[in-house]
């Protein structure tokens, strides 16, 4: 389970504090608990995946403002012993029926030919120049330790789905991360070579209007990148040539 499922699962956006992923998880569980639903296989699997999602996300928030944190306390439920916030069940518990464990799946390794450069983090030396350089000025390295586990996990994710040629999903992924992280110039980066990706996978399909829009966000999202404009100008000839 990837941080963008993550969020779908408990219906919050990238902006949301620990407050409004607490509320989020009371309200999906109680509907979610195998006590209120007794024999649904489908609810306790949803329950399941509800609260492995809080796990997850729970380390990666940010603290809501002005407001002290208040530790959870778990869920009456034979799934799950670990700490979570409480839910209040009124209806008799049934035995649920056993549910398959969670697979933990590792990310693939990194392509070695795409254009994303590994984050710079502050326990890792800056990597040497990639092959696509801005020439902007520095952006906001987050220091923030979940800030820093969110950007490296998401780096991940997009080199496995680039290697996949899963465009679509990465453009949703790398937005997320953009909304979270607007300031850093990496995320911008990693941005603009996604939509340049996803343009060209365009032109090759024959989707040349759709191509056009991805290449000229990639241009918008990271101007000074003369680099990227030089390869974008040659993507541009492709699609000429194809009218021709």
């Amino acid at each position: 389970m990837d941080i963008a499922d993550c969020y779908r699962l408990l219906q919050l956006t990238s902006r949301a504090n620990i407050d409004d992923l607490k509320a989020s998880y009371r309200r999906l569980a109680r509907q979610w608990h195998p006590d209120i639903n007794p024999g649904d296989e489908l609810a306790h699997e949803k329950f399941i995946q509800v609260t492995e999602a809080y796990k997850i996300l729970q380390k990666l928030v940010p603290p809501a403002p002005s407001k002290s944190k208040v530790t959870p306390s778990a869920p009456k439920s034979t799934a799950y012993s670990q700490a979570t916030p409480s839910v209040k069940v009124s209806v008799r518990p049934s035995a649920p029926s056993a549910a398959a464990s969670a697979q933990q799946q590792h990310p693939p390794a990194p392509n070695p030919s795409a254009n994303v450069k590994p984050p710079s983090t502050p326990s890792h030396p800056r990597p040497s120049t990639p092959q696509q350089t801005s020439t902007a000025g520095q952006g906001a390295t987050p220091t923030n330790p979940a800030e820093v586990k969110l950007k490296v996990d998401s780096y991940r994710q997009l080199q496995a789905l680039i290697q996949e040629q899963r465009f679509p999903r990465a453009v949703a992924l790398i937005e997320a991360l953009a909304q979270r992280l607007p300031d850093d110039i990496e995320v911008r980066q990693w941005q603009a070579i996604i939509y340049q990706s996803w343009g060209r996978q365009l032109i090759r399909e024959r989707k040349l209007n759709q191509a056009r829009a991805y290449l000229k966000k990639a241009l918008n999202t990271d101007p000074h990148n003369k680099s990227l404009w030089a390869e974008i100008e040659q993507d541009f000839k492709k699609i000429e040539m194809v009218f021709k």
